[in-house]
């Protein structure tokens, strides 16, 4: 907190001051022992008839009464990195779009809308990253047609918790009406530690494609089609890896797009019977030990919240949540 040279608590933010990271403390209740003061820190998404909105790095909005303020202050952007590559957001947004490519789009300014029948919501929202070139109700507008036509719900994936980020547009989004329903953290680490871990790599077999068993382990597909085919197929350099495919359902699956210095895990799915034996962390170090050898230098996967195993797993290997990922669905 801002404190004065006498001890006295100040606030020197303005509204000025929307879109910059920002820590303040508030009175939060009065109490026979005295005040009672809460702490937020986060991006101020908007300041408007005397309320504060600040969005956390989780992705979480905060309303603060101006009239409860007691200091608060611009905080600079997090610091850097002590372990595992450095990385950006716009970067890394760039990087995990062309890992999972839809298979219709078409660009509305900056905006990209994505389209795959309905397979993930990744495939089938809009990223945005930058200016759409219209007001942004007009532009939601478009957004809405466009997915309609193609009897789709729309969804806009933004971004929160890194310099760069989209907290702005998620809180404007969810002033319109728009329901958040899904978030997901964007996870980065060294290449080259996971390609060293002690896992038997000898059980697992890489490919450039995948066949039908590998799909009948993949829990996403749904029915199988055209549009799933394209976009597990999708990407600058994508290998897939099983073990035990044999012409029967493997017991552990996984995919690799390896785009420059980034390799990117996704699809790394073991069988409930098979699990606690190793068998992700195979998948894992044969697919790392193919990027390195592509050129590659580190990683990134995606984790939905609540997946405390494979939270687990990861923060084993050494990844640590860059940002926050979020889908909002129109209403």
């Amino acid at each position: 907190m801002e404190i004065t040279g006498g001890g006295r608590l100040e606030v020197r933010i303005t509204p000025a001051d929307v879109g910059k990271r920002v820590s303040v403390r508030c009175l939060a209740e009065a109490t026979p022992g005295g005040e009672k003061f809460t702490d937020t820190v986060g991006v101020l998404t908007s300041w408007d008839a005397g309320v504060l909105l600040i969005t956390r790095r989780t992705g979480e909005s905060v309303r603060i009464p101006e009239s409860s303020l007691v200091a608060g202050k611009v905080v600079p952007a997090a610091p850097a990195r002590r372990r595992g590559p450095a990385a950006d957001f716009d970067e890394l947004a760039r990087v995990t779009a062309r890992a999972w490519q839809p298979v219709e789009r078409e660009r509305l300014g900056d905006w990209e809308l994505r389209a795959a029948s309905g397979f993930t919501r990744r495939a089938n929202s809009v990223l945005p990253l930058g200016d759409p070139g219209l007001p942004l109700d007009d532009a939601l507008d478009r957004v809405r047609a466009w997915y309609e036509e193609r009897g789709l719900p729309a969804y806009v994936q933004t971004a929160t918790g890194a310099a760069g980020t989209q907290e702005q547009l998620g809180a404007q989004l969810a002033a319109r009406g728009w329901v958040r329903e899904v978030s997901a953290d964007l996870r980065i680490g060294a290449l080259a530690p996971i390609a060293d871990l002690d896992a038997d790599v000898e059980r697992v077999r890489l490919a450039r494609s995948f066949n039908e068993s590998w799909l009948q382990r993949y829990q996403r597909t749904g029915v199988p089609g055209g549009h799933v085919l394209k976009v597990l197929g999708s990407g600058p350099s994508v290998w897939f890896a099983s073990v035990g495919s044999d012409g029967t359902v493997p017991a552990a699956i996984g995919r690799c797009v390896v785009d420059g210095r980034w390799a990117g895990f996704m699809a790394v799915e073991v069988d409930p019977a098979y699990r606690r034996q190793g068998l992700a962390t195979a998948v894992m170090t044969s697919l790392a030990q193919r990027a390195l050898e592509e050129g590659a230098s580190a990683a990134w996967l995606q984790v939905e919240q609540d997946n405390a195993g494979a939270e687990a797993l990861y923060e084993g290997m050494g990844f640590t949540t860059l940002y926050r990922y979020h889908h909002f669905r129109s209403a």
